[in-house]
């Protein structure tokens, strides 16, 4: 049925149909199923077909070391996203008795990289936005699977809205914001097109609408010298570039590169006086 990592997915979801662990399988190599187990598996392997993602058949995806909750409301976290976590931690990098940094993620869905950033830093202040009730209640749920609901606050948000935009509040903010171009995203794959859920991956005609609005309002919810990290498209630095150029708001601008080499991050740090 030309699945990708067929037999990966099919030790996967014969552990969960056992609830065991992957390692068992081989050191239960022999051990027969029932015909209860069959049809479960059975069941999952279905599913499969059909393109479902496995993670969304198991309910769980594992992000920088953090097993996740994910449900068809919220993006399946991606490796290259890890990325923009190890950037984050670059920044939040300091002494011990410094000050608690203010950290804000936009479009949080699973909360996947709020979490690991609070996984990582307990003496900082974390917020996590996202326009969807139902992927800010899966993002709870996550925090309180790992411990780190007294330190995470979830709220629903239509990005930046939820703030005062004259606070300065934050000294990081991070996202990883729909960049697909929407003519593109009929011709994705069929485990994202027809399961994932489109608006978290649609930036619009060009896929810049929602680099384009954060990086034009983002700044004014920043400390002086605070940082804004962004994950994006491979093809759209020279573009992003431009944006960032017109908003006139930033300096230091970075970019970097994911694990496959493509450009991944962009970097900026509210200007001083602006």
């Amino acid at each position: 049925h030309s699945i990708d990592s067929p037999r990966l997915s099919a030790e996967i979801l014969l552990a969960h149909a056992l609830n065991a662990r992957r390692i068992d399988l081989y050191l239960r190599y022999d051990q027969p199923l029932n015909a209860d187990e069959r049809h479960r598996f059975k069941a999952l392997i279905k599913r499969r077909l059909k393109r479902e993602p496995v993670a969304y058949i198991v309910g769980v995806k594992e992000f920088w070391s953090l097993e996740l909750e994910v449900t068809s409301d919220v993006l399946i976290p991606r490796p290259e996203t890890e990325c923009l976590v190890e950037r984050a931690l670059e920044r939040l990098a300091g002494g011990s008795g410094s000050a608690p940094k203010f950290i804000l993620e936009l479009g949080t869905g699973s909360g996947a990289v709020i979490l690991a950033l609070a996984s990582e830093n307990s003496r900082h202040v974390y917020w996590g936005t996202d326009i969807s009730l139902n992927a800010i209640e899966v993002a709870r749920r996550n925090a309180a699977r790992h411990g780190l609901n007294a330190r995470v606050h979830f709220i629903v948000a239509d990005w930046l809205t939820a703030f005062d935009t004259q606070s300065g509040l934050f000294d990081l903010i991070v996202s990883n914001p729909p960049y697909v171009r929407s003519g593109e995203l009929a011709a994705l794959q069929p485990e994202i097109q027809a399961y994932e859920p489109l608006a978290a991956l649609d930036g619009a005609e060009d896929g810049l609408q929602s680099l384009r609005q954060v990086i034009q309002s983002g700044y004014l919810y920043l400390k002086p010298e605070g940082v804004l990290l962004l994950e994006m498209g491979a093809d759209q630095k020279a573009q992003l570039e431009e944006i960032i150029d017109e908003c006139g708001r930033y300096e230091n601008i970075t970019f970097y590169k994911d694990y496959s080499g493509y450009d991944r991050i962009a970097a900026m740090t509210r200007r001083k006086n602006c």
